[in-house]
């Protein structure tokens, strides 16, 4: 972890105010480690300014802003664990459109962990940025 006593918090767009603006990426965030790469993918396109990481749970709940946003976004990018495809089935069932999405399992094992590698995040990251055009 990082000495959060010497790093400044970088504060992110409000993604409802700004969502036709921008690409919304939505993540599974599974308790296995192509979840947790899928999280840090996220985490890392919206720290280069590739799109805002938003709510996918809260698009399960129904929550009218998240589906608003989902609406509204610029693109919606959906980023995948496995085969399963948890985070794009909760954008098809609230009936939003999907404009990119990857399964992280086609690039890396699926295991039981939640230990993860930079390398893996840095590798399909760029990935995605190439495939969606981000």
């Amino acid at each position: 972890m990082e000495d959060e006593s010497k790093k400044e918090l970088k504060i992110l767009k409000e993604c409802y105010k700004s969502a036709e603006h921008e690409n919304v990426i939505w993540v599974c965030d599974g308790a296995a480690n192509v979840g947790q790469v899928g999280q840090a993918i996220g985490v890392l396109l919206t720290n280069l300014d590739k799109g805002r990481m938003c709510c996918t749970t809260a698009v399960a709940a129904g929550s009218k802003p998240h589906l608003e946003i989902a609406e509204r976004a610029k693109k919606n990018i959906v980023i995948n664990g496995c085969a399963n495809r948890c985070a794009s089935k909760v954008l098809e069932k609230a009936g939003k459109k999907i404009d990119y999405e990857i399964i992280i399992s086609k690039y890396l094992q699926k295991v039981p962990t939640l230990d993860i590698y930079m390398g893996d995040v840095k590798k399909i990251a760029q990935i995605i940025i190439e495939e969606a055009k981000l």
